[in-house]
């Protein structure tokens, strides 16, 4: 099967052991992680080629990240490397009433100052199938939008399925161009959007008296595809949050005509909710290319979620018969 193709940011991650607030805490757990080199590293657990595009620094740390990325069997080849600096989130892992909390340490990173032109997508694109982004890295830099245009771009040109996580994040817009005035065109050439209501409100103006109520979100996802005709699936996760760690998780994806929903999981507890997100996408990727089932897909692409909210770290590493099992029912078993 031809490659599954991601690009952005990967950070180092440091995050405070046992649950303790960012005061107490006199180390920090190390790891790596980044939007979408998650999606890529749970691809490659189920068993698809994947490869991330990247730019680390020309040191020791950025030699490590890449070697994580490789430990997770994620093709490292079109990595870039040059700038002073990794970029850095710290994550005070929440318990209970009291939520996680996230600072970000990325401005001037390596890939912060990524430039049009120096990525040949035309070569790496060549043998692929897919194509996946997220709405974090145009808002990263203008190079970073550039680059991310050109293989947007080349994907559509090449016939390659492009999917994009819309993922707004406000405080991450700070070069002078507005997600309204950048997001559009890049959406414009999307086969597969991962998006909610309050997404194509806040991206798109596309506004609602009451987005939750399944009938406005039809219309919602309707006048989506009415500006955006190349969209051909829209998908989301639904989240209600009983406490820190115990939710209950659900997904649904529109076709064009009609919602089509998972069954609901309680999760409790949480090991670890970051890039459960992520999960979502990876099992979504999968169960399209693989499953080919609408019903399916959605199904794969919840449970994967919900098992990397039981690991430690970014990335879901759990295998397909693992998000068989929990879709069959089996949950929580000892297996001898």
């Amino acid at each position: 099967m031809k490659k599954i193709i991601t690009f952005g940011e990967v950070m180092m991650r440091l995050s405070t052991p046992n649950h303790a607030r960012f005061e107490q805490s006199g180390n920090f757990n190390a790891t790596f992680g980044g939007g979408e080199a998650n999606v890529s590293i749970s691809l490659s657990h189920f068993g698809l080629r994947t490869l991330h595009v990247t730019r680390f620094p020309d040191n020791p740390i950025g030699y490590a990240a890449t070697d994580f990325l490789r430990s997770n069997k994620v093709d490292v080849g079109s990595i870039q490397y040059g700038g002073d600096r990794m970029g850095l989130y710290f994550l005070e892992t929440g318990s209970s009433v009291r939520p996680s909390k996230i600072i970000y340490d990325r401005k001037n990173s390596s890939f912060d100052h990524i430039q049009p032109g120096t990525i040949d997508w035309e070569t790496i694109l060549e043998d692929a199938s897919w194509f996946h982004w997220t709405g974090i890295t145009p808002a990263i830099s203008k190079g970073a939008a550039d680059c991310c245009k050109e293989a947007i771009d080349i994907a559509h040109k090449k016939g390659i399925t492009v999917s994009g996580d819309l993922n707004y994040r406000k405080n991450l817009w700070q070069y002078g161009k507005t997600p309204k005035e950048v997001m559009p065109e890049l959406i414009s050439k999307c086969d597969v959007l991962v998006a909610s209501p309050w997404d194509a409100e806040t991206i798109m103006g596309i506004k609602s008296n009451y987005p939750e109520l399944e009938e406005n979100e039809v219309k919602i996802y309707q006048e989506i595809i009415k500006q955006f005709p190349q969209v051909k699936k829209i998908i989301s996760t639904h989240r209600i949050t009983v406490s820190s760690n115990h939710n209950l998780l659900s997904g649904q994806l529109f076709n064009g005509n009609s919602i089509i929903k998972s069954k609901q999981y309680e999760i409790n507890p949480i090991v670890d909710r970051i890039g459960g997100g992520d999960a979502f996408v990876a099992g979504y990727i999968y169960g399209d290319l693989i499953l080919k089932n609408d019903q399916n897909a959605i199904e794969f692409a919840v449970a994967s979620s919900v098992l990397k909210h039981t690991i430690e770290g970014d990335a879901n590493i759990s295998k397909v018969d693992e998000v068989e099992s929990l879709i069959n029912g089996n949950n929580g078993k000892l297996k001898r």
